[in-house]
C-alpha cells in the first residue's frame, strides 16, 4: 500500500510539473504601460495637479499655525487672559482643520482614491482588455504584472509590455529597440539561439545524408538494370549466332 501511495504521489507531482511546463507564461509592466500611454499620462497629470492644489492649501494652514504660534509666544505676557485664550482656541481650531483636511484628502477611500478611481478606471479597463487580446493572439495562458508582483527573474523574450502598448495605438519603435537589446543580452537566449542553429545544421546534415543515400540507391539500381540489359543482349546475340 505504501509503495502504491508513493507511485500515486510521484504521478501527481510530475503531472503538475508537466502541466506547468505546458503552459505559456508571459508578463507585463503596467507601470511602463501607464508611463508610455498618452491617456494614462494625461490622467496622471490631472491627478498630480489636484494633489498639488491640496498641498498648497495644507501649506497655507501650516503657515497660519506657525504665525499664530509665534504671535502667542511673543505676546503671552502682554495679552489679557481673554486675548490669550481666544488666540489659543484659534490655534487649536487651525490644527484640527489641518488634520481633518489631510484625512479627508489622503486617507484610504478619501478624495485622492476617488479621484484616481474616476480618472484611471477607464484607462485600466483599456490596458486590461489590450493585455487579454495580446495574450490570446500570442497564445499565452498566464500573464503576470511585475509592477504588482515582483519577479526574481524574467526572460524579456516573454515581455508583452511593448505589444500591449502597440495594441493601445502607441508608437513603440524605440521601445522595441530597447526590448531587443534586453533580449540579446540574456545569455539564455544566446544559448537557445545556438542550440536552434545547431539543430537546424543537424537537420540540414541529415537531409544531405538522406539525399546521398537515395542517390547511391538510385545509382545502384541503375547499375543493376544496366547489367540485366547487357546480360539479356548477350543472350539474344548468342541465340542469333547459334
Amino acid at each position: 500500500m505504501q509503495y502504491k501511495f508513493y507511485v500515486i504521489l510521484l504521478i501527481a507531482v510530475f503531472g503538475v510539473t508537466f502541466s506547468l511546463k505546458a503552459q505559456k507564461v508571459g508578463f507585463i509592466s503596467s507601470d511602463d504601460i501607464r508611463k508610455n500611454f498618452p491617456e494614462a499620462k494625461q490622467a496622471d497629470q490631472r491627478i498630480q495637479s489636484i494633489v498639488e492644489e491640496w498641498k498648497r492649501e495644507l501649506q497655507s494652514i501650516e503657515d497660519n499655525i506657525r504665525m499664530l504660534e509665534d504671535e502667542i509666544k511673543k505676546n503671552r505676557l502682554v495679552w489679557t487672559d481673554d486675548e490669550r485664550a481666544s488666540n489659543e482656541n484659534e490655534l487649536n481650531e487651525l490644527k484640527k482643520l489641518q488634520k481633518t483636511f489631510a484625512k479627508e484628502k489622503f486617507e484610504v477611500g478619501g478624495e485622492y482614491d476617488k479621484a484616481v478611481q474616476m480618472l484611471m478606471s477607464k484607462i485600466e479597463e483599456k490596458i486590461y482588455a489590450a493585455t487579454q487580446e495580446v495574450a490570446a493572439d500570442e497564445g499565452f495562458d498566464i500573464v503576470f504584472d511585475k509592477s504588482v508582483q515582483p519577479l526574481p527573474y524574467v526572460n524579456f523574450k516573454y515581455d508583452l509590455t511593448v505589444k500591449v502598448l502597440r495594441k493601445l495605438g502607441v508608437d513603440t519603435k524605440k521601445l522595441e529597440e530597447e526590448l531587443d537589446a534586453k533580449i540579446s543580452k540574456d545569455p539564455r537566449n544566446n544559448r537557445m539561439n545556438q542550440d536552434k542553429r545547431h539543430q537546424n545544421e543537424g537537420v540540414k546534415a541529415e537531409a544531405v545524408l538522406i539525399l546521398r543515400l537515395k542517390m547511391s540507391q538510385y545509382l545502384f539500381n541503375r547499375l543493376k538494370i544496366q547489367k540485366k540489359i547487357k546480360k539479356r543482349n548477350r543472350f539474344q546475340l548468342r541465340n542469333k549466332l547459334f
